[in-house]
């Protein structure tokens, strides 16, 4: 495995990271045995950043990653995580608390749940519209200085909003979505983090595991798992979803590859930048999506997937409406 660095002056990181929500939440059940066994597993096979939230199962993904963690050396990872969401007991969202007093909270939280002294990147997980970035990214300053966190990033931001926080302190690295079929970043935000040295933590690159080439039109999702009500995953939409990663499942295979790993390569070669963060459940999808680093696409296979897959290609919305106006990056 090789290493990238987050930005100028973020962490030097293994190529590929492993995002362990689905882990704890938002996929349907996960059995916590194999989930320990797959981040360990991760860490063996040189996979060093570790991304999670203190929302995701409402603090059981960082007690997990704790447990996955005892008796490795903590200098040897990287844990990113995000901060901010609320829930209800239920599980609902209610919104995103990014106040100064409200970052230290969570912060003191996380610590705990971790076992930790400090985290590498820390970030909102949203903008909070009723705080100024500036206030946020203030109070993450505060922390890096106290030596609690290692490096600011970012999540889901357009580009003023990211220029607006860079100015307060450095951002090592956005966290975004990113894949073959969700480009909306190359127009102005992938720009704009080139120009400031921030790097890019993508996640989604299998679409919450539309391009992995194992989803079919009658698999049944349960109330809990964020597909069920996915736009992508939805009716027809799907069903032209699913004749595209057809396509590119083709194409893959005559590289010798799966379609998992091709759209994890394609994001990979997209510049030195960029880390994609594969969300692996299982040992199995582990396996699988890992050997995308051993897959080299040339010039000619990245311009044949851009062309069976083209931006405009893609059915739905990559989130409901509902959580789309969340979202900073699409304003």
């Amino acid at each position: 495995m090789e290493s990238r660095r987050l930005g100028t002056n973020g962490p030097q990181v293994s190529e590929l990271g492993l995002g362990c929500l689905g882990m704890s939440d938002n996929y349907g059940p996960a059995d916590e045995a194999e989930s320990v066994a797959t981040i360990r597993a991760a860490l063996d096979g040189g996979v060093t950043l570790l991304d999670t939230g203190d929302v995701y199962g409402m603090g059981h993904n960082e007690l997990l990653i704790h447990e996955a963690l005892r008796g490795r050396r903590r200098e040897d990872v990287q844990i990113s995580v995000k901060f901010g969401g609320l829930r209800r007991p239920d599980g609902h969202w209610s919104g995103f608390d990014c106040r100064p007093d409200a970052a230290w909270n969570f912060l003191s939280y996380t610590l705990k749940r971790l076992r930790t002294d400090y985290v590498d990147v820390y970030r909102p997980a949203r903008v909070d519209p009723n705080v100024p970035i500036e206030e946020t990214v203030g109070a993450l300053s505060e922390m890096v200085q106290a030596g609690y966190v290692r490096h600011i990033g970012l999540s889901e931001v357009g580009v003023e909003t990211l220029r607006r926080a860079h100015a307060v302190h450095p951002v090592a690295d956005l966290q975004i979505e990113y894949s073959l079929i969700s480009r909306g970043i190359e127009d102005a935000i992938l720009p704009t983090c080139r120009e400031l040295g921030v790097g890019i933590t993508a996640y989604g690159v299998l679409s919450r595991g539309l391009l992995s080439g194992h989803w079919t039109q009658q698999r049944e999702t349960t109330d809990r798992d964020f597909r069920s009500h996915a736009p992508r995953f939805q009716g027809e939409n799907l069903q032209r979803n699913l004749a595209l990663v057809e396509k590119l499942r083709a194409l893959a295979g005559e590289r010798g590859a799966t379609v998992t790993q091709a759209a994890i390569a394609w994001v990979a070669a997209q510049g030195q930048d960029i880390v994609p963060v594969v969300g692996a459940r299982t040992r199995a999808q582990l396996t699988e999506s890992l050997a995308a680093a051993d897959l080299k696409l040339s010039a000619d296979d990245l311009a044949a997937l851009e062309r069976i897959a083209p931006p405009e290609a893609v059915s739905g919305t990559r989130y409901a409406e509902w959580q789309m106006a969340y979202l900073d990056s699409e304003r």
